[in-house]
């Protein structure tokens, strides 16, 4: 027999959509339920509100809220009784894990991160995610307005400016495993683990690789902003590669100005800015990976086709959330440096 162990409006009180949050509002709700599961505030056989209360109560569709059940009686923790609603079916049901996951921007490459980190995580941990767009303002809010029931932190710390800082911030994180994604950062005092690029040395032995393709060339000119979240070390690794193989380079910060010349290849890091150096190219007469060359840093689908195909160098997205998820799953404290790879095609 179901029974009610308490006020139907208590709920509320316990449910938290966060609307900062990327995490979706289903899986939101259903960690909501799972949390208060284990910290007992909800028994077995609770019955749930209606779907339609759910929606009305938090300002979601019927949509989310039917999603959030579904997922949740697919854990096996609610069930339903025909006529009469939802209700707690098991409360031994424990998610170890609660992950704070923090990304710098949602870009097509992060989000390879993303759902590689989450798919190997499973219904082993629940993740709230957030992003802070490169603002180091907004990540120190986030950072600071966290709830201390987290049992790993993994954040990407890519910044415009403020950057500098982000290790005092990181080392207010008293609890927890500490996870640094994609960039290691100088100042952590605490203990950390790392799933990171090794941007000077990738960059530099990516070249390496493509020089036989490259010799025909004359400079390499690097598209770097002055305004970006990229790391310096990036240029660092150009820099040392055109000395060592005696080739001519410069600093683009601004592509728009640029003049296209032949004999030149072009390092591309921006996706906009990449738009833009394709028309350049295209209002001359120069043939791409004939008179003039073109990489792109980070690859997506599309890039195997423009131009016949357009050669990238980038790290391997899905080992990177793959891998960091294994350290959450094992509670290791390796740090890993993620495979760096180019890919030759037509535009060199």
């Amino acid at each position: 027999m179901l029974c009610l162990s308490m006020t139907s409006e208590n709920i509320y009180r316990i449910i938290k959509i966060d609307d900062q949050s990327i995490t979706p509002k289903y899986i939101q709700l259903a960690n909501s339920v799972l949390r208060a599961i284990e910290q007992e505030t909800l028994g077995k056989d609770y019955m749930l509100p209606s779907i339609n209360d759910l929606s009305y109560e938090l300002e979601i569709s019927r949509d989310t809220a039917e999603k959030s059940y579904r997922y949740l009686k697919q854990l096996g923790v609610i069930g339903s009784v025909p006529g009469k609603g939802y209700f707690i079916a098991q409360t031994d049901f424990k998610q170890a894990r609660k992950v704070f996951l923090i990304f710098n921007k949602l870009s097509a490459h992060k989000k390879i991160i993303y759902d590689s980190f989450a798919k190997t995580l499973g219904e082993h941990a629940a993740i709230d995610f957030y992003i802070y767009n490169n603002d180091f303002s907004l990540f120190k809010k986030m950072l600071q307005n966290r709830k201390d029931d987290y049992t790993h932190y993994v954040i990407i710390p890519h910044f415009l400016e403020g950057g500098e800082n982000a290790a005092e911030i990181i080392n207010e994180l008293t609890t927890g495993n500490l996870i640094l994604l994609d960039k290691i950062i100088p100042g952590i005092r605490r203990e950390y683990s790392a799933v990171y690029e090794n941007f000077e040395k990738d960059i530099f032995e990516a070249l390496e690789k493509a020089l036989p393709q490259l010799e025909k060339y004359q400079t390499l000119k690097i598209v770097f902003p002055s305004y970006t979240y990229f790391p310096v070390e990036i240029l660092k690794g150009f820099q040392s590669f055109c000395n060592e193989y005696a080739f001519n380079y410069k600093e683009v910060h601004k592509i728009a100005d640029e003049p296209i010349k032949e004999g030149e290849v072009y390092i591309n890091l921006m996706e906009d800015d990449l738009v833009i150096l394709l028309e350049k190219i295209q209002a001359t007469k120069l043939i791409v990976g004939k008179n003039i060359g073109l990489i792109s840093y980070n690859e997506t689908p599309w890039k195997k086709f423009i131009l016949d195909g357009i050669t990238t160098i980038s790290t391997d997205f899905k080992k990177m959330g793959e891998h960091a998820a294994s350290i959450v799953l094992s509670n290791s404290k390796e740090q890993f440096e993620v495979p760096f790879h180019i890919t030759i095609r037509s535009s060199l």
